[in-house]
């Protein structure tokens, strides 16, 4: 009877985490260049039970039971987002593979899509809040003024001059899957290399790929999953003290 707890109580858990994906998820859907995380669980199963070995390490499959279901992976969705106009001519979107590089201010770098960029005090592209932009050389990119022509590739020219300022970096990875992500959609790795012929858009921003409507629906799911499984368990506490008390008389 007590092992009804274990499924009982993974349940919940594992609900629990599914909204915290969800909730946040919902939370960015506002947010340039945010990317859809969805949280998928595994049956953890219990090895002493189900295999037994010799010396040698042959096991023999003796029978599987599962108590508890587990995180496995939350995986991201990075698929293209929908590229909006907002005329503001330091705002930037990616079409295709690729992330912008954002210098941190102790010298680490992470990757984002998110393309809505301002100029600091001293004149760099900059990611509010975040870090400085890097260009395709893996350097700071001084602009010093928003009055801009940017082409198709991310080379940046002064206006009034035409003068060369620099050129965006988009940087790609071997696997993205190999990303490690925050909840505010910014990823860190290795093994980043600059595109050579990246697509970027001027005076656009790329919208989140979250479908609300799909975050609502398994909101909901994961509600009712998770008072279903806490009427349960509270139901299986008082037959548990039933039993307990009527063996105790016996």
């Amino acid at each position: 009877m007590f092992k009804g707890f274990y499924n009982l109580t993974s349940g919940m858990l594992t609900q629990q985490r599914h909204l915290n994906v969800v909730g946040n998820n919902m939370v960015n859907i506002s947010t340039a260049g945010f990317k859809e995380s969805r949280y998928t669980a595994s049956t953890f199963d219990d090895v002493m039970y189900t295999r037994v070995g010799n010396k040698e390490k042959i096991y023999t499959d003796i029978g599987r039971q599962s108590y508890i279901r587990a995180n496995s992976e939350i995986y991201v969705d990075h698929s293209q987002g929908i590229p909006e106009p907002t005329e503001i001519p330091l705002d930037f979107a990616i079409m295709g593979d690729g992330f912008f590089a954002i210098q941190q201010e102790g010298g680490d770098t992470v990757y984002t899509r998110a393309g809505s960029f301002s100029l600091d005090d001293e004149g760099y592209l900059c990611f509010p809040g975040v870090g400085r932009v890097l260009s395709n050389e893996g350097q700071p990119i001084r602009l010093g003024t928003d009055k801009l022509d940017v082409d198709a590739m991310g080379n940046i020219f002064q206006k009034d001059s035409g003068g060369y300022m620099g050129r965006l970096g988009v940087y790609q990875f071997p696997d993205v899957e190999q990303l490690e992500h925050n909840d505010a959609g910014f990823f860190t790795g290795e093994g980043a290399e600059a595109m050579e012929t990246p697509q970027i858009l001027w005076k656009y921003l790329e919208r989140s790929n979250v479908d609300m409507i799909r975050q609502m629906t398994d909101m909901l799911t994961c509600q009712r999953a998770l008072q279903s499984a806490a009427s349960v368990t509270k139901i299986y506490d008082e037959l548990m003290g039933h039993s307990a008390n009527d063996i105790g008389r016996m």
